[in-house]
């Protein structure tokens, strides 16, 4: 419970124990919001804070395959906040930070994914998020707005967006099951404090000082003639109310006393007093600003492979060990991209190694982003690429699919890899996923099959779960033709003239296809021999 007697509303965390104090830091937002009161303040301290606030444990760890699974792209692009045909720009250091950081309490997936099942399921209870989100926004909007012509008119309208806020929330997600409850009861219990009851008078006051009887004569014609003012009726029981007799003796008090003081400072004080007694809760709201931004995020992830005929679901949860399964697969970085990707079957045994074969551009690398990013999403509780989908839990990830070179470099170019492939041995633990691209392609075919043997072989020891590419094509034959190995085998899928579907199927495939590619790229003895004699009578 936090110091105003209001409960904070935890959107991510299961424990009872995350109610009782926020997960930002609220000194240094206390502190942005009174010079946003004051004066205005910079984004930069709203999203700061909250991109550093706290979030429920996690085992992951990002470095291992953000960049590789294009993280930052996914959330910019996938992620995308919409309301009412408005494009709104969501703290993307704390959505990646959420996406990347899945709990390893089960409590905690499961309370997400109880909360994206009854956003789904209540068009009502996703609406009321989303004014609660353009509200926020609007107010954060007004605290980082500069000093305008008119300070207090633009500090009066923050105090009203601030009611309204609070307001929205005791009202809304009647019936809610999930964690939107929270934000119900977070609402009333700030709607039930002294320091509402407080903005609430002030704001009164504001907006109906006194009530004025009028006596209006109109012709024939419906013109006015006349207007007469009959009575005036003050609203004498708000407790802002000061009657004119009361501001003269004030005034009269301050003279004697050698104060100096004009009404407009007075006011200045009141509205700074009012703002202060709701601090805390206003604070807390930022925080929810960026959990909101979370799910938003994912109902527009959702919303987006619908428009392009596509699913996006909550899969199946299983234990560690068990089978994988994905209907209706996509990387849904190619649709973020524009492209509509083509939906596959992926399946594979329980602690299986997954050999993936197959032609250039036939949609290995693809395949193996989708996977990792499927199971990114599944383990952080939110929807992911496909039809239907029964994902086992995993104890971490680690995604090595693209390998730059570097001017400082410390190996060249198999060194590089093998150094990856230690730090995978390095980091991962039992339960966790593994996805490698053209796994020992950088040494001649003998001693790459010697070393992607011994890759192979151990990983299973180690108790992950791996899916590996590679274009050694009698090795993965030759591995396929044993017993007793868990090792399975994906190929790409080719259709009757022996172009890639983008599908895949069980099985090794027999050809890499590497003169379809050239044939496409135009790197033929033909088209060479052209080049050579268009450059010879240049000359």
């Amino acid at each position: 419970m936090s110091s105003s007697g209001f409960r904070v509303p935890d959107l991510l965390s299961a424990d009872p124990a995350a109610a009782l104090e926020a997960r930002i830091d609220l000194a240094v937002l206390r502190q942005g919001l009174v010079f946003g009161f004051a004066a205005g303040a910079s984004q930069e301290v709203f999203d700061g804070t909250l991109a550093k606030a706290r979030l429920p444990g996690s085992a992951w760890r990002r470095g291992g395959f953000a960049r590789d699974l294009y993280v930052d792209e996914l959330v910019a692009k996938g992620f995308e906040i919409r309301i009412d045909g408005a494009r709104y720009d969501p703290c993307a250091r704390y959505v990646t930070r959420v996406l990347t950081e899945p709990p390893f309490d089960e409590r905690d997936v499961e309370l997400r994914r109880e909360v994206l099942r009854e956003l789904t399921a209540s068009e009502a209870h996703r609406r009321a998020i989303e004014r609660a989100y353009v509200t926020i926004v609007r107010l954060r909007t007004l605290l980082c707005a500069p000093r305008q012509p008119s300070p207090r008119g633009r500090r009066i309208e923050i105090l009203r967006t601030a009611r309204e806020m609070f307001e929205l929330f005791a009202s809304s997600f009647a019936g809610a099951s999930s964690a939107l409850a929270r934000l119900r009861a977070f609402g009333e219990g700030v709607v039930a404090g002294a320091g509402y009851a407080r903005l609430a008078a002030l704001l009164d006051h504001d907006e109906q000082q006194a009530a004025l009887d009028l006596r209006v004569r109109i012709g024939a014609d419906g013109e006015v003639r006349a207007m007469e003012i009959v009575g005036i009726r003050e609203n004498k029981g708000n407790p802002f109310h000061a009657s004119a007799l009361r501001r003269f003796l004030v005034r009269l008090v301050f003279f004697f006393r050698g104060v100096r003081t004009t009404s407009g400072e007075v006011a200045e004080r009141v509205l700074s007093d009012v703002f202060s007694g709701v601090e805390d809760e206003v604070a807390v709201c930022f925080q929810l600003l960026g959990d909101l931004e979370v799910y938003l995020g994912a109902l527009g992830f959702r919303d987006r492979a619908a428009a392009a005929g596509l699913s996006a679901d909550l899969p199946d949860r299983a234990p560690q060990g068990a089978p994988l399964s994905l209907e209706g697969l996509y990387n849904p970085l190619l649709l973020a991209a524009g492209v509509t990707p083509t939906p596959c079957e992926v399946r594979a045994g329980g602690g299986a190694i997954v050999l993936v074969t197959g032609p250039n551009s036939g949609g290995k690398t693809r395949l193996l982003q989708g996977v990792a990013i499927a199971q990114l999403l599944s383990d952080g509780g939110f929807f992911v690429p496909a039809r239907r989908a029964s994902i086992p839990r995993a104890s971490g990830l680690f995604a090595s699919l693209f390998e730059d070179a570097r001017a400082d470099q410390p190996e060249g170019h198999l060194g590089m890899e093998l150094l990856r492939i230690r730090r995978c041995f390095d980091e991962l633990d039992a339960g966790a996923l593994v996805v490698l691209d053209e796994l020992c392609s950088g040494t001649n075919p003998s001693e790459g099959e010697e070393i992607a043997g011994l890759v192979l072989s151990l990983l299973p020891e180690l108790g992950v779960r791996g899916f590996v590419t590679t274009h050694l094509l009698t090795f993965a034959e030759r591995l396929a033709r044993q017993t007793g190995a868990s090792l399975e085998f994906l190929q790409v899928e080719l259709d009757a003239n022996e172009r890639p579907t983008y599908r895949f199927a069980p099985g090794v495939a027999r050809t890499s296809l590497a003169h379809k590619t050239a044939e496409r790229l135009g790197v033929t003895r033909d088209e060479l021999l052209q080049r050579i004699a268009a450059k010879r009578a240049q000359r």
